[in-house]
């Protein structure tokens, strides 16, 4: 099993910049597909990013955050890491790091999910 640990949320202003990190354990990290969900409260988990450890295909964002969001890999350490840039109120949400295990398909739930961290911006 994978252990999934984000860190890296806080508080922001609207308009700043974020970086959150995904530190993964438990697996060779280059054969794995990693992304980033995030969650309001009393609204369903969604979709924010996704990247192959391969580095065999290009990263898919959601459409609401695509031009200011970017995830990106480090193998070496095995850390994924969205950056998150030109933040809105509508950014705030507990945002979660995934594991897609090593292939991936519409639909797919992820095989693991980290604790969350909270990133809250300010108007």
């Amino acid at each position: 099993q994978v252990q999934l640990v984000e860190s890296g949320g806080g508080l922001v202003q609207a308009g700043g910049s974020l970086r959150l990190s995904c530190a993964a354990s438990g697996q060779t990290f280059n054969r794995y597909i990693m992304g980033w969900f995030r969650q309001a409260p009393g609204k369903e988990r969604e979709f924010v990013a996704r990247l192959s450890g391969s580095g065999g295909g290009r990263p898919s964002y959601a459409d609401s955050v695509k031009g200011r969001f970017t995830i990106s890999m480090d193998n070496g350490k095995n850390t994924v890491y969205l950056q998150m840039d030109t933040l809105g109120s509508e950014d705030t949400d507990v945002y979660y790091c995934v594991n897609y295990g090593g292939g991936w398909h519409a639909g797919k739930v992820p095989d693991d999910w980290g604790q969350g961290t909270q990133v809250t911006v300010s108007s």
